[in-house]
């Protein structure tokens, strides 16, 4: 990955990318804002003849004053042009207001993230996710979900679901291409991948591994499936050190979860699954490394995302490098006998095996 190795701006191009930091936060809402108050859309539907700000106005619920400075704003933040005193929306303006992924990561930051980030260097230096006391008086997010506000829940959901849903298809012919009967979904969650295991092979028998809100959450969406049947429900706290995996699973299976622990907890949690496999077992772990990233702003959305878990989550995880990962993968007394890359928008496939 060459994205990081050199400064390529200029001073001017680097005076420029630094006030749009400073303004960073401005930008985001008021891109927020020309989205959810319909300014956008209005000035999409007008096509390319382009559109009055009074017309705008007319056609909105906002009063001259909001629709004149959101629709200013908009246009140094890139998502609309003016000429002529008509105005259009750009490439930009029409990803913000139609694209999932983008869809996805802002209703994410803003509704997770936002208020909490205020105290981001607190986190850092405390070493505890601070900006989660804007939700309650939980230790970590994974405790909250199913207590947090609905709004919340919905665009955290969202964005977890966004990226495995692309994926989870994808890895399928990987985990099932050795005929497993058994495989256990740690971190299973709302029961998704389980589901599309069931889904893909009518013989496989599951189990879920997760804390109790969200086996709870799990249980409901795979009765409602009828395939309770075929699964087994284990409720478990992997960070309490007494806690041991479920035996009998040929496959273990962790998506996007090991990157929501520290790097000890992550060894701590793979010896558990190193102890709970028979000799020839194996662990499938499915992640979103930056550094094997094949576009920049892949990098730079997973590192953001990082301080998400900085900040909000638990105060000491991230989205880890591939290079730092195998190490820890190594740690716990497993090796990598396979890495595929480029899974769905941005996933890595590790298929490990004890030493």
């Amino acid at each position: 990955m060459d994205f990081f190795k050199k400064d390529n701006r200029d001073v001017l191009q680097s005076i420029e990318h630094a006030q749009q930091i400073a303004f960073a936060p401005v930008v985001f809402q008021a891109s927020r804002a020309l989205r959810n108050a319909g300014l956008l859309t209005i000035i999409e539907k007008a096509g390319k003849s382009g559109i009055s700000m009074q017309d705008v106005t007319e056609k909105s619920k906002l009063s001259a004053y909001g629709a004149r400075v959101l629709m200013e704003a908009g246009l140094g933040i890139g998502l609309l042009t003016c000429d002529n005193d008509l105005y259009k929306i750009t490439k930009a303006g029409a990803y913000i207001l139609h694209d999932a992924m983008t869809i996805a990561n802002m209703d994410f930051v803003h509704d997770v993230c936002y208020k909490g980030l205020f105290d981001l260097d607190k986190s850092i230096e405390h070493g505890k996710p601070e900006g989660l006391k804007v939700f309650g008086t939980w230790k970590t997010v994974y405790e909250a979900l199913s207590k947090l506000p609905a709004d919340v829940q919905k665009s955290w959901f969202a964005f977890d679901h966004f990226y495995s849903d692309d994926s989870f298809p994808l890895a399928l012919p990987h985990v099932f291409k050795g005929t497993p009967k058994r495989i256990l979904d740690i971190g299973g969650n709302t029961g998704k991948w389980t589901l599309k295991c069931l889904g893909y092979n009518g013989n496989i028998q599951m189990g879920i591994v997760d804390l109790p809100g969200q086996l709870n959450m799990a249980k409901k969406n795979i009765e409602e499936k009828g395939f309770t049947s075929r699964v087994s429900f284990h409720e478990a706290n992997l960070l309490d050190k007494s806690t041991k995996l479920p035996t009998g699973y040929e496959i273990i299976w962790m998506s996007q979860f090991l990157d929501c622990f520290s790097e000890d907890e992550i060894v701590s949690i793979l010896q558990k699954c190193y102890d709970a496999l028979d000799s020839n077992g194996q662990v499938y772990i499915m992640e979103t490394f930056w550094d094997r990233q094949k576009y920049e702003v892949s990098a730079f959305s997973l590192q953001m995302t990082s301080l998400y878990f900085t900040n909000i989550a638990n105060g000491n995880s991230q989205m880890y490098s591939a290079e730092l990962f195998r190490k820890l993968v190594e740690k716990a007394g497993f090796i990598i006998t396979e890495q595929i890359d480029e899974i769905g928008v941005s996933h890595s496939l590790l298929k490990c095996k004890k030493k």
